[in-house]
């Protein structure tokens, strides 16, 4: 049985102080892969940063990871996020360390003492997004996409009931962006789910799944026609 990972009741989602979607009603189940789109400043990334808690929630009820956001107190922050993976449009990958040692750092920082434990969970994570050879490589070395992988292997460290992906293909030429996409979506063809924000109308088609669109203050699902 699907079992609720994120569910937002009447959600008035504010950005200093204004009002930027209303009667936000939102239900994801356990293994769903969930698209969010429209235009920019329609309230998409607002909204991503409510459910991983870089804005409040002060309008309604939400639900996630087993964490009430409206209850949740910034002590409860880093817990949270450790349940949950975030993937953002500019990687945020450290420039003065490898990518192991990228790895390395969130491990570390979120408790993971064994060495041994941290080394094979990086090797783990680097191989479920074909860059296990690559751990010994600056960011600065690699290409865009290849940043992106590292990222999302970033995410999967803790091995998080959800991950979050906000405009992942944003910086991406139109092919490396379809190769992060067969990324996220073999990673939530393995139980993983998966909300992305995005922009990017062509990876919907290539890529059909559940869509929800952010509009005049509103979010609402359209149904996608897969083009032949």
């Amino acid at each position: 049985m699907s079992q609720s990972v994120l569910s937002l009741k009447n959600v008035t989602i504010y950005q200093e102080g204004k009002s930027i979607l209303t009667e936000v009603n939102l239900e994801v189940n356990h293994g769903e892969f969930l698209y969010i789109i429209g235009k920019t400043g329609s309230g998409k990334s607002s909204l991503m940063k409510t459910l991983y808690a870089d804005l409040p929630l002060t309008e309604g009820e939400g639900n996630i990871v087993d964490f009430d956001l409206a209850s949740l107190k910034e002590d409860d922050i880093p817990f949270l996020r450790r349940k949950i993976g975030i993937v953002f449009q500019d990687f945020k990958l450290l420039p003065d360390r490898t990518v192991n040692d990228n790895m390395l750092f969130v491990l570390k920082a979120t408790g993971w003492i064994n060495n041994v434990d941290m080394q094979h969970k990086i090797e783990e994570v680097l191989n479920k997004v074909g860059m296990k050879d690559f751990g010994k490589k600056m960011p600065h070395q690699l290409s865009g996409g290849e940043q992106q992988r590292v990222a999302i292997a970033r995410a999967l460290l803790n091995d998080p009931e959800l991950i979050l992906a906000d405009e992942p293909t944003g910086n991406l030429d139109p092919q490396t962006s379809a190769e992060v996409l067969e990324v996220l979506k073999k990673i939530n063809a393995n139980g993983k789910t998966i909300i992305m924000a995005t922009h990017d109308y062509a990876l919907l088609m290539k890529f059909p799944s559940k869509t929800l669109k952010c509009e005049d203050a509103k979010i609402f699902e359209v149904i996608q026609q897969r083009t032949v």
